[in-house]
């Protein structure tokens, strides 16, 4: 009988999993949706037992494949800043799941922001003050579904803290080291939770969960249907973490950029460095009590301006916008600012506004196009930009993934923008895969990094090849209109 793991990526829209043999190949898929619910204008939050109910149907849509795998240990990835609360004698969730995008607490963020607080709360979370963290949405779940009982009889967790919870039965409330970074509670540097930052955000540190090393065994799974007693839950780690070790950006300088709605850059440090203005730095994993550190730009509007561009042109799909796109060499000074909900990093200008500039009798539909392709590899290098210059040893292999990543000419714009070679990866399971690689390293399965290093397959390499002018004159002009988004904000 074959030997594998089971990985699960516990996403904001779905629940995936994976089965993984030996040799890395993926033999077994399965999915399930996860409904999110908008109950006020701003809030986003979603019901912690759907979460786990999708979860468990994943996992049995994976399963059924695999009937021949015998599964050694199961891995977990989970969206990140999401956050909940829940009894710890019943396992009762307690209100809702808060998601990272709810901008509930809002109002609290600003208040600390006028005490003169975030200098602090940056120095030992390397994260600003903003509704996306989980810190000020753990105190508003406390208020508000917590009344009348003891901190001691709660329990509050990220995604994987819940997972883990319900996958042994309610033995084990811990988190990984990448995930407990994400809190705005926990001292990256120092590697605890921090008792000063508990008092700030008013949340007894008695509610929070143990935290370990993102390869771990955590427990072992109790009651499950689809599966025997006694499997080690033997990895957790943020989702965006987990593609960044799937990618094998284990060397400083490594990394990675993810493409969907929106895009996270990231790329690993020699050791902690205080985030520069415009990025945060955080845990990217922790293997053997030793955490690995990274800097992260996270960019709010990313492919989503393509089909929004799309339709503004009149062109059926996303396809014929970017063919639409290629049939011009140059965008002809016209930019496009997909600011439509502000500007993440590194501006983090939640003011800022969406605009077009730049145009001449001489433009058309194609230059348009051309220029909303162009706006997201033009983000990218802002983000680039700046971890290059305080990465403290520069930038070394550089993944990419996420769908838009197939498109070699979205790729080949990224490339010459940020002026550096990318690595087109071929897997579209890059967070599952992470986690499983976690797991297989705590128990032995690969018993090294090497050994999941060479897991990877090389992928398609993407060089620049833009004459610098080019590249200057594009940058130019996009820096130019980043200003007019903010002041027209």
């Amino acid at each position: 009988m074959q030997r594998g793991i089971l990985a699960i990526d516990e996403g904001t829209t779905n629940s995936k999993a994976i089965v993984v043999l030996e040799n890395g190949e993926i033999i077994a898929r399965g999915s399930c949706p996860v409904k999110t619910l908008h109950p006020q204008s701003g809030w986003v939050e979603q019901d912690p037992q759907q979460v786990w109910q999708s979860t468990l149907a994943a996992m049995k849509d994976c399963l059924s494949q695999a009937d021949e795998v015998e599964i050694l240990a199961i891995g977990l990835s989970n969206q990140r800043e999401s956050v909940m609360l829940w009894d710890r004698k019943t396992g009762e969730a307690l209100g809702p799941l808060v998601t990272w995008q709810c901008r509930r607490t809002a109002p609290a963020c600003d208040a600390l922001k006028a005490k003169g607080l975030e200098a602090l709360v940056m120095a030992r979370t390397g994260l600003p003050l903003d509704p996306l963290f989980p810190a000020t949405k753990i105190h508003w779940l406390l208020e508000h579904h917590a009344k009348g009982r003891k901190a001691a009889d709660l329990c509050v967790g990220t995604v994987d803290s819940w997972l883990i919870w319900n996958f042994t039965k309610g033995a084990v409330h811990a988190c990984d080291a990448s995930n407990a970074a994400r809190t705005q509670l926990y001292d990256i540097s120092k590697g605890c939770w921090d008792e000063k930052l508990c008092e700030i955000f008013d949340v007894p540190s008695i509610v929070l969960p143990e935290v370990a090393n993102s390869s771990h065994i955590f427990g072992r799974t109790a009651g499950l249907e689809m599966l025997p007693d006694g499997v080690p839950v033997a990895s957790a780690i943020g989702d965006s973490h987990a593609a960044l070790f799937a990618h094998g950006a284990f060397d400083a300088g490594d990394g990675k950029v993810t493409f969907g709605t929106g895009s996270s850059v990231m790329t690993t440090l020699p050791a902690f460095i205080a985030p520069p203005r415009g990025v945060t730095t955080t845990i990217a994993w922790q293997l053997d009590d030793v955490a690995t550190f990274a800097f992260e730009g996270n960019i709010l509007v990313s492919a989503s301006i393509l089909p929004w561009t799309a339709e503004l042109l009149a062109e059926p799909d996303v396809t014929a916008l970017l063919e639409l796109a290629q049939t011009v060499d140059t965008a002809l000074g016209v930019t496009l600012v997909p600011a439509h909900v502000g500007l993440g990093s590194p501006h983090w200008d939640a003011k800022a506004r969406g605009l077009i500039s730049g145009l001449s009798f001489n433009s058309g539909r194609a230059h348009v196009a051309r220029a909303a392709a162009e706006s997201m590899a033009c983000q990218v290098a802002d983000v680039f930009r700046i971890i290059r210059e305080n990465t403290g040893g520069g930038i070394g292999r550089l993944s990419v993934d996420g769908g838009p990543s197939k498109n070699s000419f979205l790729m080949q714009l990224v490339a010459d923008l940020i002026n550096h070679p990318i690595i087109v990866t071929e897997s579209a399971e890059a967070s599952a895969l992470g986690a499983a690689y976690l797991a297989g390293l705590a128990t032995g399965f690969w018993p090294d990094l090497e050994s999941v290093r060479a897991l990877e397959g090389n992928g398609q390499q993407i060089s620049p090849k833009i004459d610098v002018t080019e590249r200057e004159a594009i940058l130019d002009a996009w820096n130019l209109a980043i200003t007019r988004a903010r002041i027209s904000g």
